[in-house]
């Protein structure tokens, strides 16, 4: 859809704007005849939106080269260029100039996220600003998407005279400040100071990270990572996680990957990597410390990679080889049923039953409750995969999936945030996910990633707590996939402190969660949502027992073996047996399950 072709003046060439076996799209020529196509531009940055001059001697185009997309006009011959600079503007209605301040707690001047809507219904950032716009809203509650840009703390934008309402947040650990201003012809400011959200000390201490960014993938804009790093300060996160990854034939990022972090201040961001299966389910492959793993996909039909193989165990197994993270990137997009789905190939049971999933993203680019019920069902059989969290954010665009940090993991640390404490953390499930409740949990003096021995079922004190942007509607207790605790809650729904007990009759494990119905515009993703991860329980040295949990489980797999089976799409014979080994080995897991053959310790 970029290519926009033109046909010269001439009628005989042809422009367009391609990749063509490179990471950024540039401007090509080739003929009416389809003649081998050459470029005309080259750099590692997009050139599109190309157009001829009325006598073919120049082409106009839009380039993203400095981050911001700009208008260029160059020469089709030599090259020479000129930048086309709007020096003037003329308005249609009396403008004025709000100068902005966002300030923290103390008076420290931050970065942040902001909404700008005028007195003319429209939108407004400052001139040099990058816009994005929410891709995805609920027309029954607002008329148009969320726009927003990012305030490096004080940034300065020309408005149509009127009230003008102003959205300013920091993370998900500040309420979000909601103001009007009055602008008017003269020079108008306005300071804003956030005030923070914190849970009681007695919950740790949590960095914050996004899991799944992609800080190019084929948008408007040009990311770098020393941008990224802004991106991810304004939205007060501690770390990104930058999964590079291919776009259709090309990978944006691909020159970027290191093994080593880039930080500033205390803002970290880490070069990752996302392994594309449209067939067995997507992975985020975490702290890998020698390469990146290529081809970075595979059982792409009607192409050389339409093998299923390697499959996502085999993917995992060389990411472990790394010393990496594996985990499973936004699910689920609705409720799992074996027996009725149309198809189903995702080959998360296996890669969990065999040991290579380190974290799921229960928090992602997916339906969250569907997403946990396949959770829940897999730590019924005794599985421990902790809860991950990941926007799958595509922070170079100008209206899609955004903005980083919107879902976030919060992992307990100790001290300054390190790359090793992030990963020992998150591989432990000392976490909690949200996109934008905060959650604190302790039963009987344990946290997330904590299991307890008992002798006998007996009843537990517990302490739950949240703070929240926007008011919540459940905030419950769950045990082995079951509410055993809904706490009312009042007023303005946004923050709760509680206590009780809870009965403990067999092993398993348990979760805090706060949830909604419906969206809410504030937060930009389907519904509010957030979850530890687990405390295990252990009772009578009995390992947890879930029947009907390990058949759904195995109905699942035989689908995914009937769909192995019948395929004639790998490179030899070895694949296609291999692959159906890892299956049929994963199967009989779930299926020793059903028949109560499974340890009773663990280990």
């Amino acid at each position: 859809w970029r290519a926009q072709p033109q046909v010269a003046p001439d009628g005989r060439r042809v422009l367009f704007s391609s990749y063509h076996g490179r990471q950024w799209q540039q401007l090509w020529l080739t003929t009416m005849q389809s003649a081998a196509p050459f470029p005309l531009t080259f750099g590692e940055f997009d050139r599109t939106q190309a157009r001829f001059s009325p006598d073919g001697s120049h082409i106009g185009y839009i380039s993203n080269e400095e981050g911001n997309t700009s208008l260029w006009v160059e020469e089709v011959v030599g090259g020479a260029r000129i930048r086309i600079n709007a020096t003037q503007r003329h308005y249609l209605r009396e403008v004025g100039h709000l100068k902005l301040s966002v300030r923290d707690e103390r008076g420290k001047r931050v970065p942040g996220r902001v909404s700008v809507l005028a007195a003319d219904g429209r939108a407004y950032a400052p001139d040099n600003a990058w816009m994005h716009a929410d891709d995805g809203f609920d027309r029954s509650v607002q008329a148009f998407e969320n726009h927003y840009f990012h305030c490096p703390g004080e940034c300065t934008l020309t408005l149509p005279i009127g009230d003008a309402r102003l959205e300013v947040s920091h993370g998900l650990d500040y309420a979000t400040a909601e103001q009007h201003v009055a602008i008017t012809t003269e020079d108008n400011t306005r300071t804003v100071s956030l005030k923070p959200l914190r849970l009681p000390a007695q919950y740790g201490h949590f960095a914050s990270a996004d899991l799944h960014v992609h800080m190019n993938y084929g948008g408007h804009y040009r990311n770098t990572p020393q941008n990224l790093v802004e991106q991810g300060r304004a939205e007060h996160l501690d770390t990104i996680y930058n999964l590079i990854v291919n776009k259709e034939e090309r990978i944006p990022d691909i020159a970027q990957f290191t093994t080593r972090p880039l930080r500033k201040d205390n803002m970290l961001l880490m070069q990752a990597q996302e392994f594309h299966s449209s067939y067995w389910g997507h992975l985020g492959l975490l702290d890998l410390d020698d390469h990146f793993l290529t081809p970075d996909f595979s059982s792409y039909r009607e192409s050389a990679f339409s093998s299923p193989y390697p499959h996502n165990g085999v993917v995992a197994s060389l990411a472990h080889a790394q010393h990496g993270l594996v985990g499973y990137a936004h699910p689920f997009d609705g409720p799992v049923n074996p027996d009725k789905d149309f198809e189903l190939s995702n080959s998360l049971p296996a890669d969990v039953a065999l040991g290579n999933a380190d974290y799921y993203e229960l928090v992602g680019f997916s339906d969250h409750r569907s997403t946990a019920d396949v959770w829940y069902r897999l730590l019924n059989l005794g599985f421990r995969v902790p809860a991950g969290a990941g926007t799958d954010a595509m922070a170079n665009y100008a209206s899609l999936r955004g903005p980083v940090g919107m879902n976030r993991v919060f992992i307990a640390i100790v001290g300054e945030t390190t790359p090793e404490k992030l990963h020992s953390g998150l591989k432990e499930g000392r976490t909690f996910v949200s996109n934008g409740p905060l959650l604190g949990l302790q039963i009987d003096g344990k946290h997330p990633g904590d299991a307890i021995t008992l002798a006998k079922p007996t009843t537990l004190p517990y302490q739950a707590s949240f703070r929240s942007i926007v008011p919540i509607d459940h905030f419950e207790l769950i045990f082995n996939g079951r509410v055993i605790a809904s706490h009312r809650l009042d007023g303005a729904r946004t923050q709760a402190d509680v206590s009780g007990n809870v009965e403990i009759p067999v092993s398993g494990w348990l979760v805090l969660r706060a949830w909604n119905d419906h969206a809410d515009p504030r937060i930009q993703d389907i519904y509010p949502y957030a979850s530890t991860s687990p405390i295990y329980v252990t009772v009578d040295r009995q390992a947890p027992s879930s029947p009907d949990d390990a058949a759904y489980f195995v109905s699942w797999l035989d689908r995914v073996i009937a769909g192995v089976t019948a395929r004639s799409d790998y490179n030899s014979p070895q694949e296609k047996q291999d692959t159906l080994q890892y299956l049929n080995a994963a199967r009989t897991i779930f299926q020793t399950r059903i028949e109560g053959v499974r340890p009773t310790v663990f280990p």
